[in-house]
């Protein structure tokens, strides 16, 4: 077994065939700068395209690379939390792979580090997006604040370095559902945001459609927060009060001989109104019944299909 290294990368590789060669040369570059020793963790979440075949070429010419390659498409940070398992590293760097996230910047957040902090999380001061992912971060962020209670800033993702108590921390995290950032903040420890460039992308487009954003969305929602529980209790003991004042109102009415025929288009109101509210209680506490049903499983988050390093990294 070589020696631990100082610096783990991990790197989520999905439809990147055409950017893996500039981002390893370019990592590499920047790494050595930084320290002797250290590892880069390529994790392939079934890629669609040739993504596998070359993160293997790469293992072959850079003795420093791992290649995991899942055994489906798990998603972004399952993709993530099976590189943080595997990582060896004294600090653990995280980031995409579509170049957006710049190596040259990794420097920069160890000088940060080097403070006294356990986690520095890179802060895209402009960011080099569509307006319609810009937009949609920044609602989702909005909502998730609400939710949670707790400021989320849509200019902060996954790129950050953090040190080995913080990835064991989270590595111990049994959950089901995997969402990297909401996990870092759970877990705690002493954090700091540094301001960094950010890149438009080189080519392609995000895999996030907006099916799988919504999805996604949903999923972290349901995760960390249970306020759609207690909102639903809320509105249902607010219009059960509205319905006793009425029902008081319509019986004092009634008493006094001022009704005579009940109104139709009153008691349709009031039908629809109660029926839907019913169905929309049922279906988030029905969401919330589901999601446990999936912990209560107990199967793994993901699964590691293949893993293929250099001959010189021993096992």
């Amino acid at each position: 077994m070589n020696p631990k290294p100082f610096i783990s990368v991990v790197i989520p590789v999905y439809r990147s065939e055409t950017l893996l060669g500039r981002l390893i040369s370019a990592l590499t570059t920047e790494l050595k700068n930084i320290c002797s020793s250290f590892e880069i963790i390529l994790v392939e979440d079934g890629s669609p395209d040739g993504s596998w075949q070359l993160i293997k070429k790469i293992c072959k010419h850079h003795p420093d690379v791992i290649g995991l390659r899942l055994s489906r498409n798990f998603g972004q940070h399952y993709a993530i939390s099976a590189g943080l398992c595997r990582a060896r590293g004294n600090w653990v760097v995280v980031m995409d792979c579509d170049m957006q996230d710049r190596p040259s910047e990794i420097s920069k957040l160890f000088a940060k580090a080097n403070e006294g902090y356990n986690v520095v999380l890179a802060r895209r001061a402009v960011r080099h997006d569509g307006w319609w992912k810009c937009a949609s971060s920044a609602f989702f962020h909005a909502v998730l604040s609400w939710l949670t209670g707790v400021r989320w800033d849509p200019a902060v993702a996954n790129f950050g370095v953090y040190s080995d108590k913080v990835v064991a921390a989270i590595n111990a995290m049994p959950e089901s559902i995997r969402y990297f950032p909401t996990m870092v903040r759970w877990v705690g420890f002493s954090r700091a945001t540094v301001d960094v460039s950010h890149s438009p992308r080189p080519e392609g487009e995000s895999s996030y459609s907006f099916r799988k954003l919504l999805h996604l969305a949903l999923e972290i929602c349901l995760a960390n927060s249970d306020k759609p529980l207690r909102l639903a209790v809320c509105s249902g003991f607010l219009i059960s009060a509205i319905g006793f004042i009425f029902a008081l109102y319509t019986g004092l009415q009634a008493w006094r001989g001022k009704i005579e025929v009940l109104g139709y288009a009153s008691l349709m109101v009031s039908l629809w109104v109660l029926s839907g509210l019913i169905i929309f209680i049922l279906g988030v506490v029905g969401l919330y019944v589901g999601k446990a049903f999936e912990g209560i499983k107990g199967r793994p988050a993901f699964i590691i299909a293949e893993e293929i390093k250099s001959p010189d990294l021993g096992g």
